[in-house]
């Protein structure tokens, strides 16, 4: 129904976004090197354009992460759709899913395109922190138009109700944190 939407996405500036695992793995915190391994360990066709760039693939969907070191910012992104494609009724859907299905990841809209979009304070970001992040934003580009989830928790209080798509975000920790 949406189609992937592939831009250059360095051109984004990134942004803080809330940290939730505790820092059991990784203590030194997260470096170029060791999200280089995990990506890795689970993408496929992995690129970097540039220092601290990937794009790369989870079950399909082309997905980019972008750092910005100095800054300790980092962002994971699945561009959906162009938004001149989507109805508007879907504009009010994508806030209500924010709210309460969306998790870590949420909607976002740059540059004329929905994007699904984690971001995070690099070097606090913890390796089960990143490959979520990556589960959940692919997971947003699957459920649109759908269940809306990121696949982790449905708050309650919420305008929506749906199945939660859990499954991805098992795997990919599975995978990445065996490394």
């Amino acid at each position: 129904m949406f189609r992937i939407v592939a831009v250059l996405v360095s051109l984004l500036v990134c942004v803080n976004g809330p940290a939730l695992a505790d820092r059991s793995d990784n203590e030194d915190g997260m470096t170029i090197a060791r999200m280089n391994d995990l990506i890795d360990a689970v993408g496929y066709t992995v690129t970097r354009p540039a220092d601290g760039q990937w794009r790369f693939r989870i079950e399909g969907i082309p997905v980019f992460v972008v750092t910005d070191t100095r800054a300790n910012r980092m962002r994971i992104l699945v561009g959906i759709t162009k938004t001149e494609s989507i109805p508007e009724t879907l504009f009010r859907r994508l806030m209500q899913a924010n709210f309460d299905t969306t998790l870590d990841a949420r909607y976002a809209i740059a540059r004329d395109i929905v994007w699904a979009a984690y971001l995070h304070m690099f070097k606090s970001l913890s390796d089960a922190e990143f490959l979520s992040g990556i589960g959940q934003t692919v997971n947003l580009a699957r459920t649109i138009g759908k269940t809306y989830s990121s696949g982790g928790i449905a708050y309650g209080g919420g305008d929506s109700s749906g199945i939660i798509e859990r499954e991805l975000i098992e795997k990919l920790l599975e995978k990445g944190l065996a490394i």
